[in-house]
């Protein structure tokens, strides 16, 4: 909270600066000042050191003192609903999380975060966005939204549930209070799912308390990494979505006012930063199914979950009612499902 008060006393300091750096913008570049961002991440400490940091560590080194990011955590200087509008104003420089967690006025923001059954794994969503469209489209929407530049999606862990009581049937799930993302939690109240909005740092503790029943936000290396696992009891394997789609933004005349070696060295970092979350979360997953010892495993049989998927084709459709670019989103879902399902093994097993 201190470094938040602190923080918001000199926002407008900053942005004044930040106007100052931008017009001249040449010269920083060549000067013994060196340029210096804010990025928040959606994480918290523990898992931002996976998630982000290696990556961001990694860009400061080899900006050899052109340029120097601020790496801060989950709810640290803005909440994380209000990123996207602190982003814009300028008092942060850039953003790591979802569209759907920051409040993105963009029409494909609910397709960021876990939209269900979009995907079944996590190289689903770079295919996606490199050979399937998606990168466009993302592009095309912000490229409307003065102020703010999206960079670059990649893909995160599965969606499964975290719970204090076990659930072994969709009927299981009704009543639970679970903390999770916007769009997923609309989905999830479907089968009498409460979704529950915390800070992030709040959600131990509130399992705790019996606040919450659940988590529905993460997978289970998450679940261990974050000390979830040590607040819960139960993990589910189904789950909702194969992975979990987040992407980089900036303040738009702040990533304009760099010079090109330097945003090309920040793409490289962003892809270096999608590569290791590839390794670190499949390994992760599988390790931690065969050798945890904190979490009891249990499944909802695939004729009773398949109501789930079905609810979410119909959940699909009613999302592409509302705009034609949601719409075409929707389109290149079922196109790539279809074709990984002719696809066969390995691509899909059923």
């Amino acid at each position: 909270m201190t470094s938040r008060r602190d923080f918001l006393k000199k926002a407008g300091a900053a942005s004044v600066a930040g106007a100052t750096a931008v017009v001249g913008a040449p010269a920083i570049a060549t000067s013994k000042t060196p340029i210096k961002w804010r990025l928040q991440t959606y994480a918290g400490p523990a898992l931002a050191e996976h998630v982000i940091k290696p990556a961001i560590d990694a860009f400061n080194a080899a900006a050899n003192g052109e340029m120097v990011i601020e790496l801060y955590y989950a709810d640290q200087l803005v909440p994380t609903g209000e990123l996207f509008r602190a982003m814009q104003r300028g008092t942060i420089d850039a953003v790591q999380s979802d569209d759907d967690s920051i409040a993105a006025p963009v029409d494909v923001s609910v397709f960021g975060g876990y939209f269900p059954f979009a995907t079944r794994y996590s190289l689903d969503v770079p295919v996606l966005f490199n050979q399937y469209g998606l990168a466009d489209i993302w592009k095309e929407a912000y490229d409307e939204v003065e102020g703010v530049t999206w960079l670059s999606a990649g893909a995160w862990d599965p969606c499964h549930f975290a719970t204090v009581d076990p659930i072994n049937s969709v009927a299981d799930l009704k009543g639970k209070r679970v903390f999770t993302f916007p769009t997923a939690g609309r989905f999830l109240s479907r089968f009498g799912v409460i979704p529950v909005t915390l800070p992030w740092e709040d959600v131990e503790v509130a399992m705790q308390t019996g606040e919450l029943d659940g988590i529905a936000w993460s997978g289970i290396t998450e679940d261990y990494t974050v000390g979830w696992a040590d607040v819960t009891k139960y993990f589910l394997t189904n789950n909702i979505s194969g992975a979990w789609c987040g992407s980089f933004f900036a303040n738009s005349e702040r990533w304009d006012a760099l010079p090109p070696h330097l945003k090309t060295l920040f793409q490289l970092c962003m892809d270096s930063s999608h590569y290791y979350r590839q390794h670190w979360y499949w390994g992760g997953e599988a390790k931690l199914r065969v050798e945890g010892t904190k979490l009891e495993l249990t499944t909802i049989p695939d004729a009773e979950w398949a109501q789930v998927e079905n609810e979410a084709f119909k959940f699909w459709d009613e999302i592409a009612e509302t705009s034609p670019r949601a719409k075409k989103v929707v389109e290149i879902f079922k196109k790539y499902n279809a074709d990984m399902q002719k696809a066969g093994k390995p691509y899909r097993y059923s």
